[in-house]
């Protein structure tokens, strides 16, 4: 049998190839279904439309011209990870989360069945080598945001070299001195792996590149408070997904034209659903790619998503790393304060994450919030309750979903999501 360029690639990387045909042919139609059947879609979304079609392909090529000139590459499961180190030391970050219930049967084989479905499918992609990103990896870096990432991390560093961050639970003095001298030793790891130094110079460089990016993210979170709302919900997300294990100066242009593109249709009043269509903010559990199944049963049903308070979501862009600073020492103190302003679900108290989703469903013109929680993740499904508190109290009207990634229940979640939008 005669591989194409992309097999051969995949096969050098030990996919087996087999599995990983029958997960990409899948892709493909519910692609077609729920992107490519949208109407009136901005034209700067072809881009994102072309990386889908070749998901495993000119990204991973691209990352192995990078290893084979010594460059590596450094894979994250969490928004906490300082992704600056390793632009500054000539790495190239990329997310590893994974969104489709294809690679959970492979994962079940050993982990527990009530583990949550983003920890079974992203250990699937390693276990049932069906990721080329996993494969291209050098370091695999973990976190400690949740019990059960923490084991599986411990079963991912048989297979792989894995580096965990331990993040703390409380935001007081203590946790603030744990974090900033595990942000100091993540940086010695990353100077250990790439065998570069970070300099003031090097980090300020990759701190200005990162911030570029957020910058354009918040002005697309900005531009979704018009009514009519200018790019779907779906369209959003998955500017975010991409952008996640994309190049960071790509990723800052191309969102730099697509937002261009959306203020026309701002001034001019053009949206992809009638104005008045109901509004939708949707927080908690993040959503890897493919997941989109909750963005696609909202908008089917006619109403539109203008935002996500998740780390695919609000927690990816909304704090910048200050700039100007010179100091290196005084950089890292400044970046490691920047990522513990991540209000995860992990932290006790979490106030801050209340304030957020009332401060953006008003921002957003939300007419109410649907909150997202993976089936088994605990720590979302316990902070709800608050959520659910502080939205009554600000009178705000809310759903709680709890759901995994399977379509088994697709039925159930629309019949809900239309009674929901029917009571606002």
């Amino acid at each position: 049998m005669v591989l194409t360029e992309n097999e051969q690639m995949w096969a050098d990387l030990g996919i087996d190839l087999q599995a990983h045909g029958q997960l990409m042919n899948a892709l493909g139609p519910i692609y077609q279904d729920i992107y490519l059947s949208q109407k009136n879609r901005p034209k700067g979304m072809g881009f994102y439309d072309f990386v889908v079609g070749d998901i495993h392909g000119i990204r991973v090529k691209e990352l192995r011209e990078h290893a084979k000139s010594g460059g590596k590459v450094v894979a994250t499961y969490c928004v906490f990870v300082p992704e600056e180190f390793c632009w500054a030391a000539g790495a190239i970050p990329i997310s590893l989360c994974a969104g489709t219930a294809f690679s959970i049967p492979a994962a079940e084989e050993v982990l527990p069945r009530n583990t949550c479905a983003l920890i079974k499918s992203s250990f699937g992609f390693k276990l049932g080598r069906l990721c080329p990103y996993v494969q291209v990896s050098h370091l695999i870096v973990g976190e400690t945001t949740c019990d059960g990432k923490k084991k599986m991390f411990e079963l991912l560093a048989e297979h792989q070299p894995v580096y965990v961050m331990e993040v703390p639970n409380k935001r007081g003095p203590a946790g603030r001195a744990l974090w900033q001298q595990e942000v100091r030793d993540f940086k010695a790891r990353i100077e250990e792996l790439t065998g570069n130094k970070i300099t003031a110079e090097n980090l300020a460089e990759a701190i200005k590149k990162v911030n570029a990016r957020r910058r354009e993210f918040k002005r697309l979170s900005q531009l979704r408070a018009a009514d009519p709302a200018p790019i779907s919900g779906k369209d959003a997300l998955l500017a975010t997904q991409v952008s996640m294990y994309d190049d960071v100066d790509r990723e800052t242009q191309i969102m730099k034209a697509l937002n261009d593109e959306l203020e026309e249709r701002v001034k001019n009043g053009v949206g992809v659903f009638p104005k008045g269509a109901k509004r939708i903010l949707i927080s908690g559990s993040p959503m890897a790619i493919p997941n989109w199944k909750l963005h696609h049963i909202i908008e089917s049903a006619g109403a539109v998503v203008v935002g996500e308070e998740s780390c695919t979501g609000s927690r990816f862009f909304d704090e910048l790393v200050p700039e100007g600073i010179t100091d290196l020492d005084e950089m890292l103190t400044a970046l490691a304060d920047r990522y513990l302003k991540t209000n995860c679900a992990c932290f006790t108290p979490n106030c801050e994450r209340l304030d957020d989703i009332i401060g953006m469903a008003k921002a957003l013109n939300a007419d109410g919030v649907i909150h997202y929680n993976l089936q088994f993740c605990h720590t979302y499904a316990n902070e709800a309750i608050q959520v659910d508190k502080a939205l009554e109290k600000a009178g705000v009207p809310l759903l709680r979903i709890e759901t995994d990634y399977s379509d088994e229940d697709a039925g159930q979640l629309k019949t809900r999501i239309d009674a929901f939008l029917e009571t606002l």
